[in-house]
């Protein structure tokens, strides 16, 4: 197998980027950028560090993030399993990307720039929900935003091919059982998962 490991040789065997998709990236949030932001719920959460790579996605019930100004963001830590993943590698290394999404659009924008995290307790408080705050929250400087192109949504059908399709994929539970041996998972670990997520959500 031959492979590509030379900048100047990937980019002849691409081609040249459209002029557009150069000139759709802002430095900040502009008016559009912002509006689709806020309109987004669900967001894919990129970071690198020391051990390598981690993506997580972030969800909230309304905007996923926060505008403190319109070169930063802030996310909300909320309450996950504890590996810590993402918040270990953005205190060694704060080099991040957001992926947006709003279900139903093929359009999906990108952040990239560089983040810190705060458990400073005034930011925290903005995020109350019925008296329960996140741990921490990700302050992100905007580096670039832009659209990403919508081919790849609309190859994989995302938001229409997955109808009538769940019912046969492995659940958590079969996972946990499977790579534990049976130690650990199984239909009780299912079972429990609605109730245990309701009382932890937030």
């Amino acid at each position: 197998m031959r492979w590509i490991e030379d900048q100047t040789e990937l980019e002849v065997h691409y081609g040249s980027p459209g002029a557009p998709s150069l000139r759709k990236v802002a430095r900040h949030l502009t008016p559009l950028y912002r509006d689709w932001i806020m309109a987004s719920k669900f967001c894919v959460l990129t970071t690198v560090g020391t051990e390598g790579t981690d993506g997580s996605p972030r969800g909230d019930d309304g905007p996923v993030v926060l505008e403190l100004d319109p070169g930063t963001l802030a996310l909300p830590d909320w309450r996950g399993n504890n590996r810590l993943d993402s918040l270990r590698n953005i205190v060694t290394d704060g080099r991040v990307s957001l992926m947006f999404m709003v279900a139903g659009s093929n359009t999906v924008v990108r952040v990239n720039g560089r983040a810190r995290l705060t458990d400073d307790a005034g930011l925290r408080a903005r995020f109350d929900k019925d008296g329960r705050q996140p741990a921490t929250v990700i302050v992100i400087r905007i580096a670039e935003v832009y659209t990403q192109c919508a081919r790849a949504l609309i190859r994989s059908g995302l938001w229409t091919a997955a109808q009538g399709r769940t019912a046969d994929l492995p659940t958590p539970g079969q996972i946990l059982a499977e790579v534990t041996s049976g130690e650990e998972g199984g239909a009780a670990y299912d079972g429990a998962w609605g109730e245990r997520a309701a009382k932890t959500m937030w």
